[in-house]
């Protein structure tokens, strides 16, 4: 078994599936901040998202949490899920500075309200089933302004299911700790899909499962005497 395989295998055995992206419902959420009783994962379930609104909460939330934690995109979320906002034609249509004022939990919600505007008219034109039936997905959604790589991959691997590894600065940080060199995103993201079978639902786990490590243990001051990678990491060997 290659290394990239062993460490999916270490993680899911320490952590479990994961059931990412969450859909958030607004009977299930509860007060908890910071944990997952706010309802919306599906651990083992891989069939959603199942219909156009579903994939295009997966889409906004993809761009909502850009440079911010899930939590703040929860709220986000919720208030445009109060207001019944949360679709490409309601997006399409609200007034751009009540969007920002209903994403400001999000940060940056001036931009991330355009951003939105934005992907809801594109997708108006080019509609959801018949965009990720094509051929050029990524390359379409990359030439939309606002999405890079991270976000794109995101919405093709949770919205649309295609099986393509989504590189977060969690996956970075964690791999560059256990001696991987490869720094940049397409050089990363070609070691995982090098490395593993194309499988959208092993993708979704491993990257969900490298955030559960980051949050965990691999934080930027690091917790190194219990993560499940401690015997594989070099940065846990040069401070022990």
């Amino acid at each position: 078994m290659n290394l990239i395989k062993n460490i999916y295998k270490i993680l899911f055995e320490k952590y479990g599936p994961q059931g990412w992206w969450p859909l958030l419902n607004l009977g299930n959420v509860q007060s908890q901040s910071g944990s997952k009783s706010y309802g919306g994962y599906h651990p083992g379930n891989y069939e959603l998202p199942l219909t156009e609104e579903q994939q295009f909460e997966i889409i906004a939330g993809a761009i909502l949490t850009q440079n911010t934690s899930w939590n703040n995109v929860v709220k986000a979320i919720l208030n445009l899920k109060q207001k019944k906002l949360l679709s490409v034609n309601n997006i399409n249509k609200v007034n751009e500075k009540e969007l920002a004022l209903l994403i400001r939990p999000s940060g940056y919600f001036n931009q991330k309200a355009k951003r939105l505007k934005n992907v809801a008219s594109f997708l108006i034109s080019r509609q959801i089933k018949k965009l990720f039936a094509g051929k050029n997905l990524r390359a379409e959604l990359l030439s939309l302004n606002g999405i890079g790589p991270e976000t794109a991959d995101s919405i093709m691997l949770y919205a649309a299911k295609k099986p393509i590894f989504v590189i977060d600065a969690y996956t970075k940080r964690i791999f560059a700790r256990l001696g991987y060199n490869e720094t940049g995103y397409d050089e990363l993201q070609a070691l995982f899909m090098s490395s593993l079978e194309p499988d959208a639902a092993m993708f979704n786990e491993y990257h969900a499962l490298i955030v559960e490590l980051a949050k965990n243990h691999c934080r930027k001051k690091p917790i190194c005497s219990s993560c499940p990678l401690a015997g594989l990491c070099s940065y846990n060997k040069s401070i022990s």
